[in-house]
């Protein structure tokens, strides 16, 4: 007896632990991402590109948008992990290589806040294809 209910209290807690992980399996549109930077105007890109998460908690970024003439090309393979309100993407030279707060965790749209470290808060809105 004690042997299932500790089975059934495992399994409600990787549950409940990995329930985001799911929702976010797919290609996600980027719809938009903006850049808040008190005291400077705002960049708002509309768009830009697909990211697309597997299974295995890995992806791939298909990313391309100019900011100020500066062009950039943001097509690399990342891990993720997500946890409570929250998802990590780790890969290199990425703007979007960082932990994200769920703002809104929907099956057909997310919409997630950052920042940058200092005073810049990024968002991101993604739409599923």
């Amino acid at each position: 007896m004690k042997i299932k209910t500790l089975l059934l209290i495992s399994t409600l807690f990787l549950c409940t632990i990995t329930s985001c992980s799911p929702r976010m399996v797919g290609t996600w549109k980027v719809t938009k991402f903006e850049t808040i930077s008190p005291g400077e105007q705002n960049v708002t890109l509309q768009n830009i590109g697909t990211i697309t998460f597997k299974g295995n908690n890995k992806g791939e970024k298909e990313l391309n948008y100019e900011v100020m003439g500066i062009k950039r090309n943001d097509v690399q393979p990342f891990t993720w992990n997500t946890a409570e309100n929250y998802i990590t993407i780790d890969s290199k030279d990425s703007e979007v290589a960082k932990t994200w707060i769920f703002i809104e965790n929907k099956k057909k749209r997310q919409v997630w806040k950052s920042t940058d470290g200092g005073k810049k808060i990024q968002s991101l809105v993604l739409e599923k294809k």
